[in-house]
């Protein structure tokens, strides 16, 4: 028999109400009123609840570092799911050893499922924006408009996405700084995904002096783009922007694998001057002509009459 159901049992018996019970439970006398066997038995059942909430949420954590380690060594799953999946693993635990945990305390089980239903109801009222960094984790899992190690712009943040719990997102910046930003965040703005395809297409853009010759400037900026690194399919191209006030805006497009597209992006932009200068293609300085009102060698209106 439960431990409510024997403390309720002894109490009518003995003539006690029932709210006198926690008093003899605490009274020195206790074990002349219910029996040695009856207090042995009460406090093995303390003890074996308190030992079952200790040893469950131990392993409860074990069990997801567990997890999330023997999943780490399968490729075949995605990084990305792995700490969510341990995350869960330690909650289901952890709940399972309360439950477990009141049973032993003698309380009926078959109740706790309705006390859960109505505690979840108040508690998912009262935490909605909590549940819905959940439920936008979930569909960030699903989905997967990102994962571990991707470079991605979300919710006025750059960086590099170092976990996906189920309620915030992790992202590392560049200048190594820890930003934890709320799911809900994430999945209601637009998400820009750098790293998402494995090439990247690289424009670099540079003024030329209208002296210069196109053609001079073609051969100079394929040569440069004569790298290791380019990719040779697309071919790289030499384009003609536009002609600004000052220089004629040309183009070098190339395409390269999205691990090299920064250390080759540096590398050009440093050999660009002297290549140029090699083929007598110069970079001119902005300049601006100014009229002076006053100044007798601009023809007025008037002087052509």
């Amino acid at each position: 028999m439960p431990l409510s159901g024997k403390l309720l049992q002894a109490n009518e018996r003995d003539g006690h109400p029932m709210e006198t019970i926690t008093k003899n439970l605490f009274s020195f006398d206790l074990m002349s009123q219910y029996g040695a066997d009856f207090v042995l038995g009460l406090s093995m059942q303390v003890i074996a609840g308190i030992l079952t909430i200790f040893i469950g949420f131990w392993l409860s954590g074990r069990a997801s570092r567990l997890v999330i380690k023997a999943f780490s060594k399968i490729d075949q799953i995605d990084k990305t799911i792995i700490p969510m999946i341990g995350a869960l693993v330690r909650y289901a635990g952890m709940t399972l050893t309360l439950v477990v945990a009141l049973g032993k305390f003698g309380v009926e089980t078959t109740s706790i499922i309705a006390v859960l239903g109505a505690a979840g109801l108040a508690i998912g009222l009262a935490l909605q924006g909590t549940l819905s960094n959940v439920a936008a984790g979930l569909m960030l899992i699903f989905l997967r408009p990102f994962k571990i190690g991707d470079w991605v712009e979300a919710a006025g943040m750059s960086g590099t996405v170092r976990e996906i719990g189920l309620f915030t997102t992790v992202i590392d910046t560049f200048d190594r700084v820890f930003i934890s930003v709320p799911n809900s965040s994430i999945w209601s703005s637009n998400i820009i995904n750098h790293s998402r395809y494995g090439e990247r297409r690289l424009d670099l853009d540079i003024g030329i002096a209208y002296e210069s010759n196109l053609d001079d400037a073609e051969t100079a900026l394929l040569k440069l783009a004569n790298d290791s690194r380019v990719l040779a399919t697309p071919p790289p191209r030499f384009l003609v922007v536009t002609y600004a006030d000052s220089a004629i805006i040309v183009r070098l497009r190339v395409y390269a694998n999205y691990a090299d597209f920064f250390d080759l992006q540096y590398d050009l932009h440093r050999k660009l001057k002297e290549v140029l200068a090699k083929h007598n293609v110069s970079i001119p300085y902005p300049h601006r002509v100014v009229h002076h009102v006053g100044d007798a060698s601009i023809e007025r209106p008037s002087d052509r009459v």
